[in-house]
């Protein structure tokens, strides 16, 4: 993601926008993003820990708190500033490239249709 030109993928969308209301676990997340992308995005347990790990290093995502619970450690995760700015900005190019259709296909729906004059 790092580049003025880099799109982010889906996924990483996702996990970003589950993350936008309050820190959550992974499990959290993995249903957060489910739900949040109309199931077009499920994750896999290693895929999430994946990203996470390269979210954190970017800078975008950062653990907040840490449990023991039923024996296994459990993670927290929350954006940072930084990947808060990520994802509006992530937000802003999709709405105007939805647009780009959505304002056009309401132009052609005002046309007369061809030959009909």
């Amino acid at each position: 993601m790092t580049g003025a030109n880099s799109r982010m993928r889906e996924p990483t969308y996702f996990i970003l926008s589950a993350l936008q209301d309050e820190p959550l676990h992974g499990y959290a997340i993995i249903k957060q993003a489910a739900a949040l992308s109309q199931g077009r995005v499920t994750l896999a347990t290693g895929t999430l820990y994946s990203a996470l790990d390269r979210l954190t290093a970017e800078g975008y995502v950062r653990v907040v708190k840490e449990e023991i619970v039923s024996g296994r450690a459990r993670r927290y995760y929350a954006t940072t500033p930084e990947g808060d700015a990520a994802l509006q900005a992530e937000a802003a190019y999709l709405a105007d490239a939805a647009r780009v259709v959505t304002d056009r296909a309401v132009r052609m729906a005002r046309r007369p249709a061809a030959g009909l004059a």
